[in-house]
């Protein structure tokens, strides 16, 4: 249901997470072999997810990404969205364009119920809360 960009956003931010603040920011090359995502790959998704104040970034020599405290109560499906959009998170799984409740796919009644799941938690699940020991984020990279 993720697309491979926005597993990596979210492996990106996580390690931002666990890594980075106001006065400890982070290089995209210092990243990127951590999280075993190419280097251009993530620093795209990085800059994308800071355009739209997801993450937050300082140019310049001292410069680089960082989490905010603010940036921290930000959910999995707001980096979801910003990469994915809103159409891929709702698509049907089989891809067919005009699946949906009236007209369901083969996959759909078996799937359904737990896409919807799936779909809460991103919706209910903050970078805060993975950080804060609700999920073992040790499983996505070494610290």
């Amino acid at each position: 249901m993720l697309s491979n960009s926005s597993k990596y956003a979210i492996k990106g931010v996580l390690y931002l997470a666990v890594n980075s603040n106001e006065d400890r920011k982070i290089m995209v090359r210092d990243i990127f072999e951590m999280i075993h995502v190419p280097e251009a790959y993530l620093a795209k998704l990085l800059q994308e997810l800071s355009r739209h104040n997801i993450i937050s970034s300082t140019r310049g020599p001292k410069g680089g990404f960082y989490l905010s405290d603010e940036d921290r109560k930000r959910t999995l499906m707001d980096i979801v969205r910003v990469i994915d959009g809103e159409k891929r998170i709702k698509s049907c799984v089989l891809g067919i364009k005009d699946c949906d409740m009236d007209n369901p796919c083969v996959l759909h009644k078996l799937v359904g119920a737990n896409k919807s799941k799936f779909i809460k938690v991103l919706q209910n699940t903050t970078i805060l809360d993975l950080v804060e020991g609700k999920q073992d984020i040790e499983e996505f990279f070494p610290i």
